[in-house]
């Protein structure tokens, strides 16, 4: 018999080899119905698993997270059997479930195109209307990979003997006798860890999205394989929500609104992943880091700058060819030493510190860099300003004493939310990251600095999650990532507390007994980076700046040329007081100008005619809300002027 932690707290006994399916059927039928799976002692497990010890368990929903990741990964499998009923001769990669979905990597003759995929979808729909369940099997490594190289199986051969290898140095001879799992459904099986869902009917309502290349692991060296991506959700109507969010999100896809606004771009002369800034778009950009300059100013920062390459030997001091080499881009031999085109700002700021002598009177110190940063992303997984090989960090690197840890972190976490909010964020998702397994520094710093964090989020009234053992290994930390206008989370900001790094380079201070004292120092970025921060605002505002960040404020319209004059002295007295116009003295109809302005999304259009020109007011046009009839200049520049000095 085993005993058995129900989820109301009571302790039932049952027969060996009772099912987690027998068990909720037990103690709730509603719960058997509804359930997809099993947590047992917090793990998930199939439905099916045989229990043969004393253990807890819970039933997992299709809508739960750890359902939504079941139920996908089912439907990629799914996904996978139906490719191959289509085209049998395709070899299978790997098919994991995702954010928001799933996907599988095939070696095919055939090319796949968007238009293979609603037979693809046909074929799963088949497959799920037959119920087939998923049955789990146990093997020898040995015997699957005897079995995947004698079908001719390449990648799966290649990943059980990644995973042969894993065994052979954490068991030795015991290697031998270590198993692997299978799934079968009907005629497919994939090996898998698990778990699935009862049957191919419960994957709920899918749908495939898109079809792409990606390099077998990642690798430009390994074959092109063929992606598919999909989604599922337990519902229709939740399937019809995402697709529709879908939808909006490609509307707002800052890499296109960018094209159309002339923000951006990027050429594969220059290289993939390096950014050309236009001249609106570095407008913006300008705007943005004004902004920041004078905010940290204003927080008591002062702002340094450093340079792009330092020898290589300064990131070997700081751990980062240990830890970051595969990021980093190869080292250039200047004066017969090698050379770091620099993938962190953090050991230059180190340096600066370094270059004399510093009291405890002098805490805390407070350096903020927009550092420009290089490194090496895969070609697969570059995606506009949001992943990019070179891009400029908004780093502040913050020296204090341990007794000033409280006040410091809760002044950063302040500052942040402060900088997202003036931006338009005003929805976060944010984490607190504690002490891993491994680590380095004192016990009692991590309490304290884990307490610090802890305590500025209560005080700020944030929601969190704590993230246990998630931290870095030099310290705790806090992640704010933003939600943007259609719910999406964005990686942000951050507040790393580092240990490490004063040990690695002996930072010291003179303290008030006269002995050297270990200075804690805090790394802290509020946007992330400017090129993802600023992809941020294009697909949150849809491309439709508020007026202060805007690269054009406001276009003026004269009707016909004999107002051109006017147009100019109403541009002149806008740019006097500081407003950025424009005049579109073109030789077309104004209903054309208007539309034009409304498609570049400038928020203010001032159009003149005979009339506007003698009596001194403009017809007034907004992005948002259209014609507003006449109005005086006056009162437009005052409306203007106070929208941009709220930053509204």
């Amino acid at each position: 018999m085993v005993n058995i932690r129900l989820p109301d707290g009571q302790v039932k006994q049952y027969p060996d080899g009772v099912t987690a399916a027998e068990v909720l059927a037990d103690i709730d039928s509603g719960a058997q119905e509804t359930a997809i799976a099993a947590k047992i002692d917090g793990a998930p497990a199939d439905l099916a698993r045989p229990i043969d010890s004393d253990c807890s368990i819970e039933p997992i929903s299709p809508g739960s997270e750890d359902g939504l990741e079941i139920v996908r990964h089912s439907a990629a499998h799914v996904m996978a059997q139906a490719v191959l009923r289509l085209f049998p001769d395709a070899k299978l990669a790997i098919g994991p479930a995702i954010a928001d979905g799933f996907y599988y990597d095939f070696d095919m003759s055939h090319r796949l195109a968007e238009e293979d995929l609603p037979r693809i979808e046909a074929e799963m729909a088949k497959i799920a209307a037959e119920k087939i369940p998923f049955r789990r099997r146990e093997v020898k490594a040995d015997e699957a990979h005897r079995e995947a190289a004698g079908a001719g199986d390449s990648y799966k051969a290649e990943i059980i003997e990644t995973i042969r290898n894993t065994y052979k140095l954490e068991l030795g001879d015991a290697a031998k006798d270590a198993l692997v799992s299978t799934y079968s459904d009907g005629e497919f099986t994939d090996i898998c860890r698990g778990p699935h869902v009862p049957h191919t009917g419960a994957i709920g309502a899918f749908k495939l999205l898109s079809v792409a290349g990606a390099y077998w692991r990642g690798d430009e060296r390994n074959p092109m394989l063929q992606r598919i991506y999909g989604t599922a959700f337990p519902a229709q109507e939740q399937l019809d929500e995402h697709l529709d969010l879908l939808e909006a999100a490609k509307l707002r896809d800052h890499r296109r609104l960018s094209r159309e606004l002339d923000l951006y771009s990027t050429d594969e002369l220059v290289g993939p992943g390096l950014v050309l800034w236009h001249p609106k778009g570095a407008r913006v950009r300008t705007i943005m880091e004004t902004f920041w300059r004078e905010a940290h100013y204003k927080h008591g920062y002062e702002l340094v700058y450093t340079p792009h390459i330092g020898q290589l030997q300064l990131w070997d001091r700081s751990g980062h060819t240990s830890f970051y080499r595969e990021n980093m881009y190869a080292p250039m031999l200047i004066d017969e030493q090698q050379y770091q085109i620099k993938p962190m700002n953090c050991p230059f700021h180190i340096q600066i510190y370094k270059s004399r002598r510093h009291s405890y009177r002098e805490f805390p110190i407070r350096w903020a860099e927009l550092g420009t940063v290089y490194r090496y992303e895969k070609s697969g997984v570059l995606q506009g300003l949001f992943r990019a090989r070179g891009f400029t960090q908004d780093d502040a690197h913050i020296f204090c004493r341990t007794d000033q840890l409280d006040a410091e972190i809760q002044a950063v976490l302040e500052f942040t939310l402060h900088v997202l909010r003036t931006f338009g964020f005003d929805e976060f998702d944010v984490a607190l990251s504690t002490q891993p397994g491994k680590f380095v520094g004192e016990q009692e710093n991590w309490d304290k600095s884990t307490a610090a964090l802890r305590a500025a989020l209560e005080t700020s009234g944030l929601a969190y999650q704590v993230q246990e053992g998630e931290g870095a290994f030099y310290g705790p930390k806090i992640d704010v990532n933003i939600k943007d206008a259609l719910k999406r989370v964005h990686q942000c900001s951050t507040i790393q507390v580092d240990f490490n790094i004063p040990e690695r380079f002996e930072m010291t201070y003179t303290g008030s007994d006269g002995s050297e004292h270990r200075p804690i120092m805090i790394h802290r970025a509020l946007m992330g980076s400017i090129e993802r921060f600023f992809a941020c605002l294009v697909e949150h505002y849809g491309g439709a700046f508020p007026l202060w960040l805007a690269p054009v404020q406001a276009m003026i319209i004269p009707i016909t040329e004999h107002q051109h004059e006017r147009a100019e002295e109403v541009r002149a007295k806008l740019a006097e007081s500081g407003i950025r116009a424009e005049v579109d003295g073109r030789s077309e109809k104004m209903g054309l100008k208007i539309r034009e302005a409304t498609t570049q999304k400038i928020p203010y259009m001032l159009v003149i005619g005979k009339r506007e020109a003698e009596t001194g007011q403009v017809s007034l046009r907004t992005y948002k809300d259209g014609d507003q009839g006449a109005a005086e200049l006056e009162q437009v520049l005052e409306a203007m002027a106070g929208q941009i000095a709220a930053k509204t």
